[in-house]
């Protein structure tokens, strides 16, 4: 933990070096990748703050909070995308952040975990909610696509559309809090299992207040970030597609990447599958409405995805479902994710 943390925190440094690049005007593929360093850098800072908070909040609260983090430097990335007209690459970066949470991270964690203890297990209850809501979050993502890919003559807007499906999904965000945290706590909790206690450095009052400060020049890092992105595509020949699905969520949910692998390394799988499921749900429930919400200042998004991103996004919550629905893993489960997520980002990168 403190090796990998020393180690990111070396990317810091690029923080002020991508402020100088920005005034100094510097080329498209350059600010890119100093801004994306940044970013990661500060991730692994809110993914520090986040961990020390978890030990006062409990797991799942803490998992919870870690999501909630992590995601904010997507939101924002993704803000910024809609200001300058890239839809696209939001909406890739979209389908992108859920097939990455559910089978980059949790695969990752699965592999990594697995490597140090042979079996894990974590709460089945919990797993069954998460698996329940991720799958309605994927019937609320395919309805638009598929009206509009059928109802050709149809006079309603997709705009129109999912603006009320976006409606629905952050109301049912709203009540999965509440069952989660209050009305039905206790199914919820942690079941005893063997973990590496460390006693956090940070106290919460100053982990809370570190992760606002991280939100806020997250928020400025990644204005510069987006601002680099037509220049770098161009530069290196990417398609912007690819940029959304791939870069831009493993660069965002940076923070939740490493926090996640370091709490299955220490037998904590629980927290490990909040933060990514839970990270997922919270992208789908949360974050991708307040996007369709914040669109309407400037461009109206529509959930209208691709054939082609609806079948990533299917086939990567049934795997995942099967993988975890029995209450514990291991590292081959792990490698099994991290192949299928191999399959998509080669698929996409080719088209």
């Amino acid at each position: 933990m403190i090796v990998r943390m020393n180690v990111l925190y070396f990317l810091l440094i690029f923080i002020p070096i991508t402020l100088i690049g920005h005034f100094m005007h510097l080329g498209g593929t350059l600010m890119f990748l100093f801004s994306a360093l940044s970013i990661v850098g500060l991730a692994a800072v809110m993914g520090k703050a986040t961990e020390d908070a978890a030990h006062y909040l409990g797991e799942r609260v803490g998992g919870f909070l870690n999501a909630t983090f992590g995601n904010s430097a997507e939101l924002l990335i993704n803000i910024f995308a809609l200001k300058s007209g890239l839809i696209d690459v939001v909406k890739a970066s979209l389908v992108g952040s859920v097939i990455g949470n559910i089978l980059l991270v949790l695969g990752l964690s699965m592999l990594c975990g697995g490597l140090k203890h042979k079996e894990q297990r974590f709460n089945i209850k919990a797993v069954e909610a998460d698996s329940s809501m991720l799958f309605f979050a994927l019937i609320g993502i395919s309805i638009p696509a598929a009206f509009f890919h059928t109802m050709t003559d149809s006079s309603i807007k997709a705009e129109e559309l999912s603006l009320v499906i976006a409606g629905a999904m952050f109301i049912l965000y709203i009540l999965q809090i509440l069952f989660t945290f209050v009305t039905h706590k206790s199914q919820f909790e942690s079941e005893s299992e063997e973990t590496e206690t460390e006693a956090p450095s940070w106290s919460l009052r100053k982990a809370l207040i570190i992760l606002i400060g991280v939100t806020v020049l997250l928020a400025f890092i990644s204005e510069l970030f987006i601002g680099s992105v037509e220049g770098m595509t161009e530069t290196l020949g990417l398609s912007q597609a690819f940029v959304g699905l791939i870069l831009i969520p493993v660069i965002g949910n940076a923070a939740e990447h490493s926090t996640a692998v370091v709490m299955a390394v220490k037998n904590k799988m629980n927290a490990a599958i909040e933060v990514s499921v839970g990270s997922t749900l919270q992208g789908v429930l949360f974050v991708m409405p307040l996007l369709v919400f914040i669109s309407c200042i400037w461009t109206p998004m529509n959930l209208i995805f691709t054939p082609f991103e609806l079948m990533a996004l299917i086939c990567s919550a049934l795997i995942t479902n099967r993988v975890i629905e029995d209450g514990y893993s291991n590292w081959f489960e792990g490698a099994q994710l991290l192949g299928i997520y191999l399959i998509i980002a080669i698929a996409f990168f080719i088209v």
